[in-house]
């Protein structure tokens, strides 16, 4: 099992970090690509209609600006394609995220939030998830984890209110 993720720029790699660490805790391989939708298209159509023969299960694009990387790429392939909208411009990554979520019909981009990489590695391991049932109870594990994180976070609350 296999998650690419793919960027327009360098610039993006600290925002895409938490998706590749995420993907890494859940045991699942990853490989990284950096191309542009507009100075590379050759290397993203590349990139994107031979994933599937190499093993790829779930796409995750990452852009800023006008964003076009992650529709560009979803032209190229059937496989399930998460957009990230990265914060990259003036108007704060609002125009990456109108971008990605305007998927003319039958291309479909699912689109996460600005600068969303954790959830969008989330999301693509429910996906691989689906039919794999080791990853599927490493997911129900980390939601249990959560939640007693956030019991332990009220409880100290609670005893900071008392307190006072």
């Amino acid at each position: 099992m296999k998650v690419a993720i793919i960027m327009g720029s360098d610039s993006d790699l600290p925002i895409l970090r938490p998706a590749l660490e995420t993907l890494q805790d859940f045991g699942i391989d990853t490989e990284v690509v950096i191309a542009s939708a507009h100075r590379t298209p050759h290397k993203v159509h590349e990139f994107a209609a031979t994933a599937e023969k190499r093993g790829v299960k779930v796409i995750i694009a990452a852009a800023g600006a006008a964003a076009h990387l992650p529709g560009v790429v979803a032209s190229f392939t059937t496989l399930p394609v998460i957009g990230v909208p990265v914060n990259s411009t003036s108007l704060g990554g609002l125009d990456a995220l109108l971008s990605i979520v305007q998927m003319p019909s039958g291309i479909p981009v699912a689109t996460m939030a600005i600068n969303g990489a954790k959830n969008a590695a989330i999301f693509a391991a429910q996906i691989i998830a689906t039919g794999n049932a080791a990853l599927a109870a490493k997911l129900a594990a980390y939601r249990q984890k959560m939640a007693a994180e956030v019991e332990q976070k009220a409880a100290r609350a609670q005893e900071k209110l008392q307190a006072n």
